[in-house]
């Protein structure tokens, strides 16, 4: 009897090209999975393979098909429109832009005055606009107020009430030198940003409205574990040939071990050259014979007819019948 080869290990780089296969082919497929084509009022979304190209495994050096796609945006037929006329429309204003931008090489190399004789110049200014009339009209109603009540020009009480209006007025331009500085800076510095505020409206506009793409639930393909089912169906042939392994060096433990005991292996199947000689007192045939691992020529019974006619002598052992000569030959 020969006994049977352990099974060959699994090539490490085979099983890696598998596995690395099924692991491209799967992420391919998942990509494929994920590239829904999405149709909406505003417009469209559709994906196509636009070619592929060849990756190379530094390990095993197997080649891959790996796909590329591209996806294309519609717009539909209305924001089409818009989006064209957006686009002049901005042109226009970039164009406008451009030859309005010259100016301000000059205007931005001159700093802001913010100096108190500055600040001052551009209240008193803001003053004489706007405070100066009201004052005036005040002035006028007060002296015809005097009049009217029989002060005139000239007199000390005229004079005294003229007095009391020029410090007024001396007041109202004290309180708006005092409390305009802060607004007079702001406005100072808001006409210095308001050309370039103007040039970045121009530059700026209104987006079209895009379409609403939704995000696609779609399933995935789990990547398959080929390397470890590779791995896995080699030990549990290692395992099974392990096993048998075992089985027969029990047997054959056995078989040299009954040699110098009343019970021996009888079973046909263990024999070769077997010839009759005699037969026994109790009438068993006798027959010689050599064990198919050699050992010699032995002299004894078969198991088959032993059972026949003493069948508690006959054991079996792991599937070989073996023979108790004490009881077979009592």
């Amino acid at each position: 009897m020969c006994a049977p080869s352990a099974p060959e290990p699994p090539d490490p780089k085979e099983t890696s090209a598998a596995s690395t296969s099924t692991n491209v082919g799967t992420a391919i497929a998942n990509a494929n999975l994920g590239n829904v084509n999405q149709v909406t009022p505003n417009g469209n979304l559709s994906y196509s393979q636009s070619g592929s190209y060849k990756w190379n495994d530094p390990y095993t050096g197997k080649s891959y098909d790996i796909p590329t796609y591209t996806a294309t945006q519609t717009l539909s037929d209305a924001g089409q429109a818009i989006q064209g006329q957006t686009d002049a429309a901005k042109l226009n204003l970039s164009k406008l832009a451009n030859s309005q931008s010259a100016f301000l090489n000059d205007f931005l190399a001159k700093p802001v005055d913010l100096s108190n004789d500055a600040t001052e110049a551009r209240l008193m200014d803001l003053g004489m606009k706007r405070l100066q009339p009201a004052l005036d009209a005040r002035r006028q109603a007060n002296e015809a107020d005097l009049i009217n009540r029989g002060i005139r020009p000239g007199s000390d009480n005229y004079a005294q009430a003229q007095n009391i209006e020029n410090q007024g007025e001396n007041d109202a331009y004290n309180s708006l030198l005092l409390s305009g500085r802060g607004q007079a800076v702001q406005e100072a510095l808001a006409q210095n940003s308001a050309p370039i505020n103007n040039l970045t409206a121009l530059l700026s506009g209104s987006q079209v409205s895009q379409p609403n793409f939704v995000n696609a639930n779609m399933p995935t393909i789990p990547t398959t574990d080929t390397a470890g089912l590779i791995n896995t169906n080699y030990n549990q042939k290692l395992q099974a040939w392990q096993q048998d392994q075992a089985n027969s060096s029990g047997i054959l433990g056995g078989l040299f071990g009954l040699g110098a005991n009343l019970i021996k292996y009888s079973d046909r199947r263990l024999k070769q050259n077997i010839r009759r000689v005699g037969t026994f007192a109790n009438g068993l045939t006798k027959y010689a014979f050599e064990y198919i691992w050699g050992g010699g020529e032995q002299v004894g019974v078969m198991a088959d007819e032993v059972r026949s006619f003493r069948p508690h002598a006959v054991i079996n052992i792991g599937g070989i019948d073996a023979v108790n000569y004490g009881e077979a030959l009592a």
